[in-house]
């Protein structure tokens, strides 16, 4: 086939019950899914310039796909632009002049369509090849000598997934929009009731405390009932109280005039003054000394402000929302946090659950996290396989939802490829997971169930005769076993022990 020709083929019409239509959709035991689950043929095209592969292309492809058959990268590009491909099979050694045009073709279709199927053939046992093929984003790659009807059967069975993953993403994408408030993200019933809350007191101007541990999402509820309030358009003044050092936080809080001390040589407003007509968000409040705490309650008292170094006080129109994940009753009982300061902030408490209470959550969290820093480094689009959700489901998430932006956004620029798998999640986070631990006990090529109990019942007999120094009787008492059941054992298991 010169480069530059295209020729198309056409699988043969498929009649319900017909011969023919039988004989397609029974090819290869292996196919995994047939054209009924799949619908219409797929159309798929590859791309070769070696002629002798042509016959099993026609047989293998060309019977159960709708296949394009192209001579080069330009007629490729060319057909993409026109037509809705689901697969392109591409012969990495044929693709262009030099080694590396292949891998680049493939990087640059990924790019161009990130659900689009990619399966690289190649006559190539270098490992370097397949390590390009695969950091291009290769989904299946196929070495001399191909064997076209297997790759029937492959593109068929990932055909089959892609098209689920594809219909799964939109469910997500669904249930994102569904199940949003704001920024905050979660469809469990604990966030949900977060949601009624926010609804509740964003019309009002009622103090509100925000409780819960570090990364659940604080200033994110807090931003919510902003959005949903009468203040929207107003300032919104976050201050992170642990992030300011003792000695700057009432300058911070309060402003101060000009020559008020060392290093003012200018007057400035403070935080609380620069929140007038709209919204101060005091996070992490419970770190405030005692001295700060009694000018805070006299301001959110009387809703004014005295600058330092000044005699006049301001009268300041703010709604104040603070936040914390600190036990501030426990601190009230020790004397570290004023009991009328308490009574003043804890007006409205809303409770934000850590991620691991929210039930169905994690899953939700990871597709938008990915989505979203896959675009914003402009990188294909990358999914995890099943078995890595799973285990990202089962761990327990000390650092919450923060934790868990920060693992994708780093999978997403570490991993090379555009499947994410159970192999690349960090250690310490595979350590812990049951499902992790599941798939450890019985691996995917399964187990002989009595072999493994046989191993066990061997390892418990030997310990415990260990332990008694070979002495069956005794041996029997330490695992609660009939004397006779344990004579039968160690001859059953031909080992050598005393009475």
């Amino acid at each position: 086939m010169a480069k530059g020709e295209k020729l198309t083929y056409n699988p043969p019409t498929r009649v319900a019950g017909s011969a023919a239509g039988n004989a397609a959709s029974n090819s290869g035991t292996a196919m995994g899914s047939s054209l009924t689950s799949l619908g219409a043929a797929p159309r798929i095209a590859l791309l070769t310039g070696d002629e002798e592969v042509l016959p099993e292309v026609q047989a293998s492809l060309a019977s159960v796909f709708h296949t394009t058959l192209l001579g080069s990268r330009d007629e490729l590009l060319a057909l993409l632009a026109e037509a809705a491909l689901e697969a392109v099979v591409v012969d990495v050694d044929t693709a262009g002049d030099a080694p590396e045009s292949g891998p680049e073709l493939l990087a640059e279709l990924r790019q161009l369509q990130p659900d689009l199927l990619l399966v690289a053939l190649t006559r190539s046992r270098s490992k370097l090849v397949r390590q390009r093929a695969e950091e291009a984003g290769t989904d299946e790659l196929f070495v001399a000598p191909v064997d076209f009807g297997q790759v029937q059967a492959v593109l068929l069975q990932a055909l089959d997934r892609r098209r689920k993953e594809i219909e799964a993403r939109g469910l997500q994408e669904e249930a994102l929009s569904r199940y949003t408030f704001g920024d905050l993200i979660g469809a469990s019933e604990a966030m949900r009731l977060v949601y009624e809350a926010i609804g509740r007191v964003a019309q009002g101007n009622a103090t509100v405390l925000i409780r819960g541990e570090s990364g659940t999402g604080k200033e994110l509820v807090a931003r919510a009932i902003v959005a949903n309030s009468p203040r929207a358009e107003k300032p919104f003044i976050s201050v992170n109280c642990a992030a300011l050092p003792e000695t700057l936080i009432e300058a911070e809080l309060f402003g101060h005039e000009k020559g008020s001390f060392t290093g003012a040589h200018e007057a400035r407003a403070g935080h609380i003054e620069a929140a007038h007509t709209g919204t101060l968000f005091l996070d992490e409040i419970g770190t405030l000394g005692p001295a700060m705490q009694s000018k805070l309650l006299r301001a959110i008292e009387y809703h004014t402000v005295q600058r330092i170094g000044s005699k006049i006080s301001k009268k300041i129109d703010f709604r104040l929302i603070t936040a914390t994940n600190e036990d501030l009753e426990e601190a009230v009982r020790a004397g570290r946090f004023r009991e009328d300061l308490y009574y003043r902030i804890n007006v409205v408490p809303i409770l934000l659950p850590p991620l691991r209470e929210r039930e169905g959550d994690v899953a939700l969290l990871v597709g938008h996290f990915l989505g979203l820093y896959c675009a914003a480094n402009n990188i294909p689009a990358k999914r995890l396989e099943p078995d890595a959700l799973a285990v990202l489901e089962d761990y327990s998430w000390p650092g919450n939802v923060r934790e868990l932006e920060n693992l994708v956004q780093r999978l997403v620029l570490m991993v090379p490829g555009p499947i994410i798998t159970i192999k690349q999640l960090p250690q310490q986070i595979l350590y812990t997971s049951t499902a992790k631990q599941e798939a450890l006990l019985i691996p995917e090529k399964g187990i002989s169930f009595d072999e493994e109990m046989s191993r066990i019942e061997i390892a418990y007999l030997e310990a415990a005769l260990r332990r008694t120094n070979g002495k069956k009787v005794a041996a029997a008492k330490l695992l609660s076993l009939d004397p006779q059941r344990m004579k039968y054992l160690c001859r059953k298991y031909h080992l050598q022990a005393g009475e």
